[in-house]
């Protein structure tokens, strides 16, 4: 048996395709979420970058379902991960001004851009990369994901944010595009 193993090995090494590998493909969106400060309720303030859907944060069941809730702080939109509301989670937030949708192609490594619990102020010709809740994989192993957001319009007065996002669906990978 292990020298039947080891040719499926060599043959699978020859084909040069990992039959693991997650293949998918760039899938920007775009979603408006409301501040947690506006007074009405069951309006989605956060948002779930994996499953790529607005969650409403204020329902007991949405605790460890969001990654970023949106907030506003001194009459500006902020972004708020779970700890700067006193909820566990793993979710942070980086903030990468200057930089286009398009040339963030990959999370930051260096763990001291990310905020845990720190609001993070949102702005036109920044964005943000999401390092999302810590889930369970495919393959069963526990995982965080990476995403990317760029406000298209803030409404600090109206309390709504709307971005444009993507998400990698590919386990503690920081690879904002597909490599394929």
């Amino acid at each position: 048996m292990p020298v039947a193993l080891a040719l499926a090995t060599v043959a699978w090494a020859a084909c040069g395709s990992d039959p693991f590998a997650i293949k998918w493909s760039i899938s920007p969106d775009t979603v408006t979420l409301y501040s947690l400060a506006r007074p009405e309720l069951g309006l989605p303030s956060g948002f779930n970058f994996y499953n790529r859907v607005p969650v409403l944060v204020e329902r007991a069941s949405s605790t460890g379902n969001w990654d970023v809730a949106v907030g506003t702080q001194d009459g500006a939109i902020v972004l708020l991960p779970p700890g700067a509301l006193n909820v566990p989670g793993k979710a942070r937030v980086a903030a990468l001004p200057g930089m286009s949708f398009d040339e963030v192609v990959e999370a930051p490594a260096d763990t001291t851009l990310y905020s845990a619990v720190q609001p993070v102020p949102v702005q036109m010709g920044t964005v943000y990369v999401i390092r999302t809740n810590q889930s369970v994989g495919s393959f069963g192993t526990y995982c965080v994901y990476y995403a990317k957001l760029a406000p298209v319009e803030i409404d600090a007065a109206q309390g709504t944010l709307r971005f444009v996002f993507d998400s990698s669906p590919v386990c503690n990978d920081r690879a904002l595009v597909p490599k394929n």
